[in-house]
């Protein structure tokens, strides 16, 4: 499985499901969720060959998207998609046979809308990724990308949260 999290509002963006991934793969699933959600300053990954493939280096230098690799065993530099993938496990994964790629692909995407859209974190006041990114376009801010968003800061969103007040 190949996971696209925005570092920002914590939405899955993609979770494509295969026997196995390629570089031709991962830039489709960038393709498909810059042309969605926006180009991104940066995109984060581990070091696996698919990522760090020469086709991928140059597309992503093509549209000025920033490359951060993580330390070889340093999965804590990328803590918010193993956040994720221990959510993904604990709550999909481990609770399900799956018997092909296909009931996989199924299952996984319909636990990755309710992720989306109902399950609350913390760091969002308790609301949504989905929710979380309505606040921000009732905000005006701009929709977040593919990455963390260097324009806006957790402290001033969500200072009201702090004051007692809610983010809607």
């Amino acid at each position: 499985m190949m996971t696209l999290i925005d570092e920002y509002t914590r939405k899955c963006l993609s979770i494509r499901v295969a026997r196995q991934l390629t570089s031709t793969d991962v830039l489709s699933v960038l393709r498909e969720a810059i042309e969605k959600e926006g180009v991104p300053s940066y995109i984060r990954s581990d070091n696996g060959s698919e990522f760090i493939a020469h086709q991928v280096q140059q597309w992503l230098s093509n549209k000025n998207i920033k490359a951060l690799y993580i330390d070889p065993g340093s999965p804590w530099q990328n803590g918010f998609i193993e956040s994720f993938h221990n959510r993904l496990r604990d709550e999909c994964l481990n609770r399900e046979v799956l018997l092909s790629v296909a009931e996989a692909q199924v299952v996984i995407e319909q636990w990755r809308q309710t992720y989306n859209n109902e399950h609350p974190h913390s760091r969002l006041g308790f609301k949504s990724p989905q929710e979380f990114v309505s606040f921000l376009s009732d905000l005006g801010h701009a929709r977040a990308t593919p990455s963390l968003r260097q324009d806006l800061s957790y402290t001033s969103i969500l200072k009201p949260l702090t004051s007692g007040n809610s983010l809607t």
